[in-house]
């Protein structure tokens, strides 16, 4: 039997042979670290056996998989501590998750942060049981048997839930017996650093009809060391929340008027317009026209559209005249509209059509989350209309543009193309040739990218850009969507050089991925400490007393034809305490004005890069601060706060 490794070369072994006892013959190192394995490209248990030709690599926790096994184990030993300490909780789920994992339980009362250290003391415990963690299968009616009579009516739900001629496997440690389709470590032993981070509600799959169970979030790392890192981190994001800074900063409010329908405040606005204003700059760079349509549409569209079937459980409706409508969740069927206003001709294409549009889709209430989570938002829209010869350079165009924006804001990226799901609509041919030119265009410029299977819109494949913050958190923003389905039920057309009508292909696409949401990004990022070109307040002028108010205002009269955005504070409060409250603020420049500054015609300086700068002629700081804006220089450069 040939086994090709990882690093593509090839070892012979008899069949039967375990992924773990090949991890042991290639090192004694790797078969301590081994979390699982990857069989043709499928996770799986270190105790699964080989018996054919295969691809085999051993996974450890360095490896996202491998982190997912390790953690997943962490799963049930946190649900196996909680039984141990309350044994009436029944059993629900418990994956692994990006950072850390969750279990949900059914009890009388959520749990409180309070038991969280009884229930730690617990998770230590069982790994220093050295607990061997075995997997059995059973045939459907024992296995509802096993978990009727461990009374556990969560499992047998979703035992029910398994189509026939599943495979049901548990996992065994000690006493301790889960429904699970694993993999899992060989043993409790290696989790030992673990923290559980947090206590939520969460409605059983997900769904707000069925009962509220309590979840409790949980990390788990190999070293107590990469542990104490990572909390470092989360108490660092703690103090970038957005929705924290967001308060302070007086930006925006979500009021339970409106769960999940954010109020922009002045500030706020002043940030927003400002991004705005920056979007309709490259767009209009690039060859973009700026439409707007209509937030209410009749239900005919949605059907065209494929929305009606495919994703109304989403959408907000409503009557008007007896007819159903529905508030648009996506711009582009009112893009289709727009298109179809006039008939186009060859020499029309590439059409480029951006749009700053406001969706409403229905989130469930559990899942909303300050601006990262919302009902309503702006979508960064743009659709492009094409011919069939240009679709890989629009492409490649829309990922050039993608990438200036997220390097002018100092972002790293990820790309990945998600492909065909099950719930989707065209034929195999138009899919294949609309997935094959995002990877071709992708491949041409150079960039490595990873394929998610089946995670593509109904209507076609696309990719995404997923962003990583100065925290190495990644966030969904930007995303090339291509559509040969949206074209066809619209019979969207042009004339051809032939005089023929012919069928245009589109491209959906959004940058910023919606105003509201990178807004909470850059937020987190920038620590609130937003580059002066994009801050709310850019300067701050604090006269040191009431006799120098007039000054004060002189120099905001100045500051303010020259474009910029100011503030001037004249509290009767002494001048450190509003160097305080200004720096908290996070203004970037804060002048300060008394008797020399007015003789004189100048400013002392305070910056929010440099601390106190000392006095400047007024001029001379209009001008400095004005090209730093006009240039854009804190992010061009890649400057954090």
């Amino acid at each position: 039997m040939n086994i090709t490794l990882k690093d593509g070369s090839q070892k012979q072994y008899e069949a039967g042979i375990s992924v773990l006892e090949v991890a042991k013959d290639l090192s004694e190192g790797l078969a301590r670290n081994a979390c699982c394995g990857l069989i043709n490209g499928e996770r799986v248990d270190l105790r699964t056996t080989l018996n054919e030709d295969c691809n085999l690599e051993i996974l450890t926790f360095n490896d996202q998989d491998g982190k997912w096994a390790f953690r997943h184990t962490a799963a049930h030993m946190l649900a196996q501590a909680v039984k141990r300490l309350y044994p009436d909780v029944k059993l629900a789920i418990g994956p692994a998750i990006e950072d850390g994992f969750y279990y949900d339980f059914d009890r009388d009362k959520a749990f409180t942060e309070e038991e969280f250290a009884a229930i730690e003391a617990e998770m230590k415990k069982i790994a220093k049981e050295k607990l061997p963690i075995e997997r059995f299968e059973l045939p459907r009616e024992e296995a509802i048997k096993l978990m009727e009579e461990a009374g556990e009516p969560y499992k047998v739900e979703l035992i029910n839930d398994l189509p026939e001629g599943e495979v049901i496997s548990f996992y065994r440690q000690g006493e301790f017996v889960d429904l699970c389709a694993g993999p899992h470590l060989m043993s409790t032993k290696p989790v030992e650093a673990v923290k559980l981070l947090s206590a939520a509600g969460a409605y059983w799959k997900g769904s707000e009809k069925n009962k509220m169970l309590s979840r409790i979030y949980a990390t788990a790392f190999t070293k107590k060391s990469e542990l104490n890192e990572h909390l470092e981190k989360l108490e660092e994001a703690k103090k970038r929340d957005h929705r924290k800074l967001g308060r302070e900063l007086e930006l925006f409010t979500i009021l339970d008027e409106g769960p999940g329908f954010p109020f922009f405040l002045p500030k706020g606005m002043e940030l927003r317009n400002t991004l705005i204003n920056y979007w309709r700059e490259i767009h209009k760079k690039a060859g973009y026209k700026e439409i707007s349509t209509p937030i209410i549409l009749n239900k005919d569209l949605w059907l065209t559209s494929g929305h009606w079937d495919h994703y109304r459980e989403n959408m907000y409706t409503t009557v008007i005249d007896e007819m159903d409508y529905a508030i648009k969740p996506m711009n582009c069927p009112g893009g289709m509209l727009v298109y179809k206003t006039k008939m186009r001709s060859y020499r029309d294409l590439p059409l480029r059509m951006g749009e700053l549009g406001l969706v409403h889709r229905h989130e469930l209430s559990g899942a909303l989350h300050g601006l990262m989570r919302v009902r309503n938002f702006t979508q960064d829209d743009a659709h492009i209309f094409m011919l069939p010869e240009q679709i890989k350079d629009e492409i490649k165009g829309v990922v050039r543009l993608i990438d200036e924006v997220y390097k002018a804001f100092g972002f790293k990226y990820k790309v990945e193309v998600s492909t065909r799901p099950e719930d989707s609509m065209g034929s195999d041919e138009a899919w294949e040739t609309a997935t094959e030119a995002l990877i071709e265009a992708l491949t041409d410029m150079g960039y490595d990218y990873k394929i998610n299977e089946g995670d593509g819109a109904f209507y076609g494949p696309k990719i995404d850009f997923k962003l990583e913050d100065c925290l190495g958190r990644t966030w969904q923003c930007g995303t090339i969507q291509l559509d040969f389905q949206l074209p066809e039920r619209f019979e969207l057309e042009y004339i051809g050089a032939d005089g023929e009508k012919h069928r245009p292909v589109m491209i959906h696409r959004v940058v910023l991925g919606s105003i509201e949401r990178f807004i909470g990004v850059i937020t987190e990022h920038f620590a609130g400490a937003f580059p002066t070109w994009l801050a709310p307040v850019q300067v701050k002028v604090l006269p040191i007393s009431e006799k120098y108010h007039a000054y004060a205002a002189k120099v905001q009269d100045a500051l303010e034809e020259a474009g910029l955005r100011v503030e001037r504070d004249e509290r009767a409060e002494k001048i450190g305490y509003k160097i305080r409250e200004a720096r908290m603020e996070r203004v970037p420049y804060i002048l300060v004005v008394g008797a020399q500054e007015e003789e004189e015609g100048k400013v002392a300086v305070r910056s929010r890069e440099n601390g106190e700068e000392g006095q400047m002629d007024l001029q001379a700081f209009i001008q400095r601060i004005t090209e730093e804006v006009q240039t854009k220089y804190n992010y061009l450069v890649g400057k954090q706060a």
